[in-house]
């Protein structure tokens, strides 16, 4: 299901791309993030390793929060050869420069983070929609809170501006708008992402670490409204058994 890549308009993406929320010790982590602050964050020599690991496993789309240790990690990556397919994340303190940024790296696609979205702030998020097409890349939405926003998104004014939606989604509804992810819950999103009609990207697989490879993949691959899946990595042991098992599903 996750082998290859999908098209969209004239460009094609690669189904899997490396998420990068461990590179940059995101929150979610808990007590994970102060070890990857200090393995990942601060040495992005050992980024560089995560990358190219990924990259020889046959993953060659990353989805690019741009902060510097990974920017840093990714041009060492592109220097010595490594073609990566770029997703990035326009930050809401860092708009213009973000996509300033990722039109540089020749960025395929600029989504908006979830910060911005789940404001619902239409003519903001208009504005830099426009502005991400007018750099010659896909625009999309990030969101934390896929009900609530999803909902408030069919009946916006900018359904038609954006072409990519990336959502979190694993079996346990965890880091979810929901409190049980139950059969209702499961087939009432997916009715909310099929109307929608986007190019979906999954994120928070593996719930932060919650869940296995195994059982959240195999998850995954029972949702027919996914067309590509991000997974964030913390070291190159972790980028073998993580992405030979959803390839293997």
């Amino acid at each position: 299901m996750f082998e290859g890549q999908f098209t969209l308009g004239d460009r094609k993406f690669p189904r899997i791309q490396l998420g990068t929320s461990p590179f940059i010790a995101a929150a979610q982590f808990g007590h994970r993030a102060r070890l990857y602050q200090l393995d990942l964050y601060n040495q992005p020599e050992n980024i560089l390793k995560i990358i190219k690991k990924s990259y020889n496993l046959g993953v060659r789309g990353i989805q690019l929060i741009p902060y510097p240790p990974v920017v840093k990690a990714v041009r060492w990556a592109q220097d010595e050869g490594y073609k990566l397919n770029i997703i990035g994340t326009v930050r809401p303190d860092n708009i213009t420069e973000d996509i300033k940024l990722f039109s540089q790296m020749s960025a395929d696609v600029m989504l908006l983070h979830a910060v911005i979205t789940d404001t619902c702030d239409w003519d903001l998020i208009s504005e830099n929609l426009q502005i991400i097409k007018d750099n010659d890349s896909l625009p999309g939405l990030v969101t934390h809170t896929p009900f609530r926003t999803t909902k408030k998104l069919l009946k916006s004014p900018v359904l038609d501006l954006f072409e990519i939606y990336m959502l979190p989604i694993n079996n346990i509804g965890y880091l979810m708008d929901i409190d049980v992810f139950m059969d209702k819950e499961r087939a009432e999103l997916a009715d909310l992402i099929k109307n929608l009609d986007k190019t979906i990207i999954a994120k928070k697989t593996l719930a932060a670490g919650i869940l296995s490879p195994k059982d959240a993949f195999k998850y995954l691959k029972t949702l027919d409204y996914i067309d590509s899946v991000a997974v964030g990595i913390a070291s190159e042991d972790e980028a073998e058994n993580t992405f030979k098992t959803l390839l293997d599903e």
